[in-house]
């Protein structure tokens, strides 16, 4: 079941075609974002992912503060060159680790924030380093100029963004390479379809990395209402999981499900596999072994444009399934 390789931008970095979003593995700010962490089963996923090949892992220094950072530095003890590391930064967490929710893109915080993740990763490298969320009080320029610094100093070998306009892409690649640009894409989230972000990377060059690719949790079919959801989850506060929204993408799923059981997988394989075959490398967050299989083997199934288009007929691009976020967070997207 090992899994194949796929060049992430043109930059020269290569990753497996899927990837491990880390950051439901720990807690977050005083409580758990997806339910309880458990450091050992999560350590054990990590693990068990790099035997299959899966060896690309997302994290950012945002995750706990920190916490997230200091779990993967434990998991990749002794085997650090065995994995590919990507971590974020722009979340502005002052010297009391505490996060004060306000975006900093100016060059020193670019400085400080890296070493600190160099610290808490226990690396002399990140390997993938992006800019979580435009500072739109500091010009991208800046912010990208004390990237480029940090590869030609070598504290990280290429640098990404989250969450930006195609202008902001073009700007900053204009600075320095972008290898790869990642934002919320799935089935049920597809804006930088609609806005014609994914254009702009494909004439660039840029690699693009989807989080999320589950609709946060809903395609994985696990979520029949509402109540499945711990009573400290996030999720119960943004509109995705509120109301009609919540009924109609209910029923997107069931119909989702019924075509994946024709092809003998389950929906989240399904949503992976519709991804992987756009050429984009998800990275569904997991923190058991049991959910890690099931997204590495995703990457064995065999879509044919029928199936692409089918699916693209159960959830047409422009369905509004709710937003993915609170109105502050939607607030920060570029």
């Amino acid at each position: 079941m090992e899994i194949r390789n796929i060049a992430l931008g043109s930059q020269g970095l290569t990753v497996p075609v899927t990837g491990l979003g880390c950051m439901g593995m720990t807690g977050f700010q005083d409580g758990h974002i997806y339910g309880p962490a458990d450091e050992q089963e999560a350590i054990a996923t990590i693990h068990r992912s790099l035997e299959l090949g899966g060896n690309f892992l997302d994290t950012a220094d945002l995750y706990g503060p920190f916490e997230n950072e200091k779990l993967i530095a434990k998991a990749i003890n002794g085997k650090r060159d065995q994995f590919i590391i990507a971590t974020k930064f722009g979340w502005e967490i002052n010297d009391s680790n505490q996060i004060t929710w306000a975006i900093n893109g100016k060059k020193e915080y670019v400085k400080k924030a890296v070493e600190r993740s160099l610290k808490n990763l226990n690396t002399d490298h990140i390997d993938l380093y992006y800019m979580h969320r435009l500072d739109k009080n500091t010009p991208i320029e800046e912010t990208v100029g004390a990237m480029s610094e940090l590869v030609q100093e070598g504290k990280v070998s290429y640098i990404g963004l989250s969450e930006v306009s195609s202008e902001t892409v073009r700007r900053a690649h204009a600075v320095h390479p972008v290898t790869a640009v990642q934002s919320e894409y799935s089935l049920f989230e597809r804006t930088v379809e609609e806005r014609g972000v994914l254009q702009t990377l494909r004439d660039s060059g840029i690699g693009f990395v989807a989080y999320s690719p589950l609709g946060r949790g809903f395609l994985s079919g696990q979520i029949k209402s509402t109540d499945d959801l711990p009573e400290n989850d996030f999720r119960l506060g943004i509109p995705r999981f509120q109301g009609e929204h919540f009924r109609k993408n209910i029923e997107l799923v069931r119909t989702i499900e019924a075509m994946a059981a024709q092809k003998n997988v389950t929906s989240s394989q399904l949503a992976l596999a519709w991804i992987m075959k756009k050429g984009i490398v998800p990275i569904p967050g997991t923190k058991r072994r049991k959910y890690l299989e099931q997204n590495i083997a995703a990457a064995q199934i065999e879509m044919s444009e029928s199936d692409m288009q089918q699916l693209e007929q159960i959830v047409p691009l422009g369905t509004d399934t709710g937003a993915p976020y609170d109105e502050f967070s939607m607030g920060l997207i570029d």
